[in-house]
């Protein structure tokens, strides 16, 4: 039984490990931060109320009904001021009293049902936009905390490899010094370099997990998801449509305005309706007759305002005034990608330049790092010099590293400008 545990055991390793060492891309983190984020709720809550409202709306077409009730005493009534013999002559009285049953349906409304149900879809649309734009800008958080912790773990790699090279030449100079070919402070020099690379390691090893920490909260992840983070190579097209949520809300924000301005006209229009009223009291609508009684009737009415004092003129003229102010604000808008697009562009061309200097700048120093070694074995420098040759070549290969990952950010940026 236990063999079998420990078969089934070595069979699930592989693939412990192959999920444990699972890349993890940028667009990755991107998408977790979008479907964890808290605005998301807001789409579907943008959602439901649109549709409570529309469904109000719609209540337009259906039957209107009021039950009143009234009891009153006025101080004097209609009465016929003559006498005949042997006539008796009604009076209604003083107290009176009715309840009644009020029915209104629209026939035609002048397509202000209709026109409130656009303004309200145009609302939601523009609503539902906005929170994209606010979504939008968790990228940038996003690819901060990203490149940051793939360019520690870079320099923590950088670091270790440092360690393993120290760490041979510690053993080396020990040998060395047990056959008093060298002295104490020359080894004690590679010893505290050790330390110092192991300080560093730790302050990048505790600046690595805070960053990662604050990305897993963004991508709803556990740190230990995120720990094999991996960079693509991304590739700037010659396409520089600008696709951003925010052109779309700009659009959204026009048809609102648009739908307004149609709303604003129609109320104008005739509105048909046809109503009635049922009741019971004293009197009804035989004046004449004082006793309880019940009562209805029906009809067709029509409204119409034809004139408003150009208060319809005036209110289409505010929404072009905002509908002016839209297009300004989007004008500004691109005017500023556009702008960004072309300091990140220089930004890209001179962070390629400068790697091809990296990359020479590298081959120069490890050359004299290697020689530095040599030089040390042979006992013409002293530890010192060597220790300089080699951080001088480590910090070339840290520039390196830094300016890639920046390289690499740069081009997000210009996407993420884009919207692409």
């Amino acid at each position: 039984m236990k063999t079998r545990i420990s078969l089934i055991m070595l069979l699930l390793l592989p693939a412990q490990l192959l999920f444990a060492q699972q890349e993890v891309s940028l667009s990755d983190c991107q998408e977790w931060a979008r479907d964890v984020h808290p605005l998301l709720k807001q789409k579907e809550l943008y959602q439901k109320m649109s549709s409570l409202k529309l469904d109000n709306i719609k209540t337009a077409w259906l039957p209107q009904l009021g039950v009143n009730a009234q009891a009153s005493y006025q101080s004097d009534v209609t009465h016929i001021g003559i006498s005949l013999p042997a006539v008796d002559i009604p009076t209604v009285s003083k107290d009176q009293y009715k309840a009644y049953l009020d029915v209104k349906q629209n026939i035609w409304d002048g397509g202000i049902s209709k026109a409130r149900e656009n303004v309200e879809e145009a609302q939601n649309l523009a609503d539902q936009q906005g929170v994209e734009v606010s979504l939008y800008q968790v990228r940038k958080q996003v690819d901060d905390l990203f490149f940051s912790c793939f360019l520690i773990q870079q320099n923590l790699d950088l670091l270790g490899k440092k360690q393993e090279t120290l760490e041979a030449r510690k053993l080396q100079m020990e040998s060395a010094l047990a056959n008093g070919a060298i002295l104490q402070s020359d080894l004690d020099q590679v010893l505290a370099e050790l330390i110092k690379v192991a300080q560093q390691q730790l302050e990048l090893q505790t600046s690595r997990e805070t960053t990662l920490a604050a990305l897993a909260i963004l991508t709803g992840k556990e740190p230990s998801d995120l720990q094999n983070l991996e960079i693509g190579t991304s590739e700037i097209g010659t396409d520089t449509e600008i696709v951003r949520p925010e052109m779309d809300l700009f659009r959204q924000q026009a048809d609102l305005l648009s739908a307004s301005a149609d709303l604003t006209q129609k109320a104008r229009n005739p509105k048909l309706f046809g109503f009635g009223q049922a009741g019971y009291g004293r009197p009804a609508l035989n004046m004449l007759n004082d006793s309880f009684d019940t009562y209805y009737q029906v009809g067709l009415g029509l409204s119409w305002t034809p004139f408003d004092w150009k208060q319809t003129k005036r209110s289409k003229e505010v929404i072009q005034l905002q509908q002016e102010m839209v297009q300004t604000e989007q004008a500004q808008f691109e005017r500023n990608i556009t702008i960004a697009l072309d300091g990140q562009s220089r930004k890209i061309e001179q962070l390629q330049q400068i790697l091809k200097s990296d990359r020479e700048l590298i081959g120069l120093q490890e050359r004299i790092a290697k020689s530095s070694a040599s030089k040390l074995e042979n006992g013409t420098i002293t530890t010192a010099d060597y220790l300089q040759d080699l951080n001088a070549e480590l910090a070339a290969r840290i520039t390196f590293e830094t300016h890639k990952v920046q390289l690499e950010a740069a081009k997000i940026t210009y996407q993420n400008l884009l919207g692409q």
